[in-house]
């Protein structure tokens, strides 16, 4: 068994928001949804290695009404800490907040906390 994705939620009309967040900052690839799950409106994402394979998929789906995880969340790796320190960076630019206050505190890693534009968590890590 595996995990084939992970989805969060957003409120309505906001795509575009996690588009920043998903695509720009995490560097995540939009994928098309089917067609008949479009007219629920969200948008779905997803990350693949150096060999074209999936490893990573998120979707966000609108939800009405709308309130954000913010314990509940997806935890990327990412394959070095330059790595991750580098999306880390880009999420800032981008104007997402991000916490390294629990950098050390995951044995065999260093990690850090964003949220995405809705305020869902969102855990970044990378071996150390």
């Amino acid at each position: 068994m595996r995990l084939h994705h992970v989805q969060v939620a957003c409120s309505p009309g906001t795509e575009e928001t996690a588009r920043r967040f998903y695509g720009d900052g995490l560097g995540l690839t939009e994928v098309e949804k089917p067609e008949d799950l479009k007219p629920k409106g969200g948008v779905w994402f997803r990350g693949y290695d150096y060999a074209g394979m999936v490893t990573a998929e998120i979707h966000v789906g609108v939800e009405n009404p709308f309130a954000p995880a913010l314990k509940a969340h997806p935890a990327l790796q990412v394959a070095t800490v330059a790595e991750l320190e580098v999306v880390a960076e880009r999420l800032s630019r981008l104007g997402f907040d991000v916490d390294w206050s629990q950098r050390y505190n995951f044995p065999g890693n260093e990690r850090c906390h964003t949220a995405d534009g809705q305020g869902n968590r969102v855990e970044l890590l990378a071996p150390a």
